[in-house]
């Protein structure tokens, strides 16, 4: 973003005026917060942030509110716009670490925006510590102080806010744990930084949400019919571990796969037959059983992973799936069989769609002994660094789900819920994506798509959520983005 407050300067609109414009969103959000009257305290910081603090100081208090502001530093610090900000405000400054905050029916954050680069020490510390203690609410201007825009990592301390303003368009702060806990509701406003401006500096970070895939969300029409919906095929363990690929396959047949086979074993074949119906069975004794069916090339999607046991075996079978180029998703047995062996898929996955959908245990063990992979603090950067070495993309599971595309875009899941967190749950999500590739949606956009209507199933279903429940709750899901 400060790139592209850059552009926009740079293409004629003055700084002062963007400082202008935040400043004046800030007012307005603060304003429907507290009532007329009421009193606000600013905390300012030396840099920009701190300037549109200024600014909603300046409106606010013309509209009628008790504004006190306290700066952070001498204000012969100040430079540029934000000195020319500070030199309309016609009140006192304190000084922030000595605010009232206790005195506050509402405390404005302008302390640390964006270009925060090193943990909060000394004397900003001390206001941050002081402003959380004081219980007052706080509206954060652009960010929480304290929070790395890129990474969501807490500097050292961080404000809790209860509401954040920010600018243009959410930063991966916002949506990143733990930054995503600090902020509270995001407001994003519109100060005059185009659309065009943020995609013309290269900006290939999203917040997943529908407008991001729903163009690609496949739709039956008049004259659909299921074989043209696609084929999932779903490899099952054995007679004791038969229920994961159950859930994936329900779940790719409720997102609209026109049709669903289980690959089992031969010893799984019997408990697999007693639980399905409209989902088809085929036997398939490993990786020679796979490469068979495999040879029926309507099977265009497969998701190997879920309960299928970790050793060889599942490598092998990964290795036909590979060699086949169909539509794959790799979860949970299907990486961590190959522990410490991520080499072996270095570069494998461009010839064909693949999806990998590991969580944090998952995504260690894989990339064990990878430092380049393992140690950056963002999220975002690992997964996108995974999907660039392994050619998939690559679904970073959590709260915060990070979906990574070998070719540099990435999306931060934004409606994630703790209701998923039960057993099973990542097998149904498998199942939606793949579900979603079998009807040619590309692995992307099926991977964000699934990502976020598995997080809306789940978040509408609440406590109590059980994996099997997910499925089920998939047409609701879908007949309110198809409306």
């Amino acid at each position: 973003m400060r790139q592209a407050d850059a552009a926009t300067i740079a293409a004629g609109m003055p700084g002062i005026e963007l400082m202008r414009r935040a400043g004046r969103a800030v007012a307005d959000v603060a304003g429907r917060m507290v009532p007329t009257g009421a009193r606000i305290v600013v905390a300012a910081g030396p840099g920009n942030n701190g300037g549109d603090g200024f600014v909603a100081a300046s409106i606010l208090a013309k509209r009628g509110y008790r504004v006190s502001i306290s700066l952070l530093g001498g204000r012969d610090r100040l430079k540029g716009d934000a000195a020319q900000a500070a030199a309309q405000w016609g009140g006192d400054v304190g000084v922030a670490e000595d605010a009232p905050f206790q005195q506050a029916d509402l405390i404005v954050d302008a302390l640390f925006g964006t270009g925060l680069a090193r943990d909060l020490e000394g004397a900003a510390r001390l206001t941050v510590e002081r402003m959380n203690m004081s219980g007052k609410p706080a509206l954060a201007v652009d960010l929480p102080s304290g929070i790395d825009s890129d990474t969501g990592e807490v500097r050292g301390i961080a404000v809790k806010a209860v509401r954040t303003i920010t600018f243009a368009a959410r930063k991966p702060g916002h949506l990143l744990l733990p930054g995503w806990g600090y902020g509270g509701s995001v407001e994003v406003a519109d100060i005059g930084i185009a659309e065009e401006t943020i995609v013309g500096t290269g900006a290939r970070t999203f917040a997943n949400a529908p407008a991001l895939w729903i163009g690609d969300l496949p739709k039956p029409g008049p004259s659909s019919h299921k074989y043209e919906r696609g084929h999932t095929l779903v490899a099952s363990g054995g007679a004791t571990r038969t229920g994961a690929a159950r859930l994936a396959a329900r779940a790719a047949l409720r997102i609209g796969s026109g049709l669903v086979t289980v690959a089992s074993p031969p010893e799984a074949i019997g408990v697999n037959a007693a639980h399905l119906t409209a989902i088809m069975l085929r036997g398939c004794d490993g990786p020679e059983g796979l490469y068979t069916i495999l040879k029926d090339e309507r099977f265009n999607a497969l998701v190997l992973g879920p309960a299928l046991g970790v050793h060889a075996g599942t490598r092998a079978m990964v290795a036909v799936a590979v060699h086949a180029r169909r539509n794959l998703l790799l979860d949970a047995d299907a990486l961590t069989s190959f522990e410490g062996l991520a080499s072996e898929l270095h570069q494998v996955f461009h010839a064909s769609p693949t999806v990998l959908t590991p969580h944090e245990g998952e995504f260690s063990r894989l990339f064990k002994g990878h430092p380049d992979l393992l140690d950056p603090p963002s999220k975002l950067e690992r997964a996108r660094r995974a999907a660039a070495y392994t050619g998939a993309v690559v679904v970073l599971k959590g709260m915060d789900t990070v979906i990574a595309a070998p070719d540099g875009r990435a999306a931060i899941n934004e409606n994630g819920t703790p209701y998923l967190a039960t057993a099973g749950s990542g097998d149904t999500l498998c199942g939606i994506i793949a579900g979603l590739m079998a009807q040619k949606v590309p692995a992307f956009e099926a991977a964000c798509a699934g990502v976020w209507i598995h997080a809306e199933a789940g978040a509408s279903f609440g406590p109590g959520l059980i994996s099997e429940d997910l499925a089920d709750l998939l047409p609701g899901v879908l007949r309110g983005l198809f409306s």
